[in-house]
């Protein structure tokens, strides 16, 4: 009696396994929320800064002795500087002016405070584009030379930083960033269904 080799073999069936996800930190709304946290505080510090510096005349963009406290402009300098663009006269006449001097000082620390805080930043969106439009105006960006024939050295003839800041604003305002490290919730229960002041 002869026995026959079993020639059927059973084949290993393959499995097919998905590939390891591979973990999305950014995505992670915790993550988020911080990283607009983050970006909102620096932000907010680049408008306190530039107010408290122009204030107490720190010695970085403002000597002591243009301090405004001292008597000195914040706007006389840099309005009575524009030499490009099609409103260099209007910027001219606002150079030094007591309201131009209050309202961007006003606007400095009003945006600075507000966005650190994380509170009323679609107002804050609101009033920094504003200013950063019209920073962005007075150094036209566009103009290749200046009015007496100089190069501008415009590195950007549209987007410059004036247009980043604004455009920062504005996606921390629609992003709610006060929500993580700000007061965002706490003012959002104050002001209710004002929407527009949170």
């Amino acid at each position: 009696m002869s026995i026959k080799p079993d020639t059927k073999k059973a084949v290993p069936t393959q499995r097919v396994t998905e590939p390891a996800p591979i973990p999305d930190f950014a995505a992670g709304p915790a993550v988020a929320g911080k990283s607009l946290a983050v970006l909102r505080v620096a932000t907010g510090f680049i408008f306190l800064w530039a107010f408290l510096d122009k204030l107490f005349g720190w010695g970085y963009a403002t000597p002591s002795k243009g301090a405004w406290i001292h008597g000195g402009s914040p706007t006389k300098g840099f309005l009575s500087g524009v030499d490009a663009g099609p409103f260099q006269s209007m910027f001219h006449t606002w150079a030094g002016t007591w309201w131009a001097d209050t309202l961007f000082m006003l606007g400095l620390a009003g945006v600075g405070i507000a966005v650190i805080a994380g509170v009323g930043l679609r107002l804050s969106a609101a009033a920094g584009t504003l200013m950063m439009l019209m920073m962005w105006t007075a150094e036209w960006p566009l103009a290749l030379t200046t009015s007496t024939g100089e190069a501008t050295h415009s590195t950007n003839p549209i987007v410059d930083y004036h247009i980043i800041y604004a455009l920062v604003l504005i996606a921390l305002a629609a992003a709610a960033a006060g929500n993580t490290w700000g007061l965002g919730r706490r003012w959002a229960h104050l002001t209710g269904d004002r929407t527009w002041l949170r």
